[in-house]
């Protein structure tokens, strides 16, 4: 699987110093939305983990093959007030 390397969402209770702590996360299906993001106080996941991307239904990204993305590492940020991958590039 491929890393989280980066999320920006501080508001998502499993982000810690701009890490996910979750064990993996799910992307979108026909936008690139975190599905995984979660709003809330508490501190959630695993502080010793590094998220992976668990699966990533949006198949007009550049990166999805067969729902696993093969990108190196994802950047998770806000954008269009929804926590989503930054990463997304579609293929053309």
């Amino acid at each position: 699987m491929h890393h989280v390397g980066i999320c920006e969402v501080t508001k998502c209770c499993f982000n810690s110093n701009n890490k996910c702590h979750a064990v993996a996360i799910q992307v979108g299906d026909h936008t690139p939305k975190c599905d995984t993001f979660t709003d809330d106080a508490r501190q959630c996941g695993i502080n010793t983990l590094s998220a992976d991307v668990g699966a990533c239904k949006v198949t007009e990204c550049r990166y999805n093959k067969n729902m696993i993305c093969s990108a190196d590492s994802i950047k998770v940020g806000w954008v269009n007030n929804s926590a989503e991958c930054v990463s997304f590039t579609p293929d053309l």
